[in-house]
């Protein structure tokens, strides 16, 4: 495997950090490239962190109320609704991403050329995680309809939106701290 595969990685890798390490995240939104553009996309990431840890703690609120589950209409549509949202956005975001976004932003610094191939190795990845956490809250979906092994499909949901939360926020950090450098060095696309 790859020294940057998402697995295996702690943070951006050094040999990627050539920008990250004259602009860290205090200084993002003071410097006069920081544009609206780039804000909106890192509220995005916001959400996306926000969406993940809400469904957490919404399956961990069941979990510890296993009373409760049996009818739960409010989780359902909850857990449903918010999935959907959030892995439908995912998937949008990622495509921007991969087919307009970045593109603008490569030509400005090829030295960080492998950060954007580490960055849509990602994306490939994310799309599987992606499926992998829909299927399994449909597997949960499926269980409150029939009464069927409800406790246990909360716990294997828990631990997949855990394991989808690290790879999502190990993927996030990693993307902004290559990116943003970026827009704040040569300027960068606006709205």
């Amino acid at each position: 495997m790859s020294q940057i595969e998402i697995s295996l990685r702690k943070g951006l890798p050094d040999y990627l950090r050539k920008l990250s390490k004259h602009y860290p995240r205090e200084v993002w939104e003071k410097h006069s490239n920081f544009n609206d553009l780039t804000q909106f996309w890192l509220s995005r990431h916001v959400m996306f962190r926000e969406l993940i840890k809400r469904l957490q703690q919404d399956s961990e609120t069941i979990i510890d109320n296993a009373s409760i589950i049996e009818g739960q209409l409010t989780y359902k549509k909850t857990l449903s609704r918010l999935t959907g949202f959030m892995l439908s956005q995912l998937h949008e975001h990622h495509n921007i991403e991969d087919h307009h976004y970045f593109p603008m932003l490569m030509p400005f610094d090829t030295d960080l050329q492998k950060g954007f191939d580490m960055l849509e190795s990602d994306h490939q990845q994310l799309d599987k995680n992606i499926h992998n956490l829909a299927k399994i809250t449909n597997e949960l979906l499926t269980s409150l309809q029939t009464n069927q092994n409800i406790h246990q499909s909360v716990e294997n949901l828990l631990i997949a939106q855990k394991k989808f939360e690290i790879f999502l926020d190990r993927h996030l950090s990693d993307e902004e701290e290559l990116v943003v450098p970026i827009i704040l060095e040569y300027g960068g696309p606006e709205i």
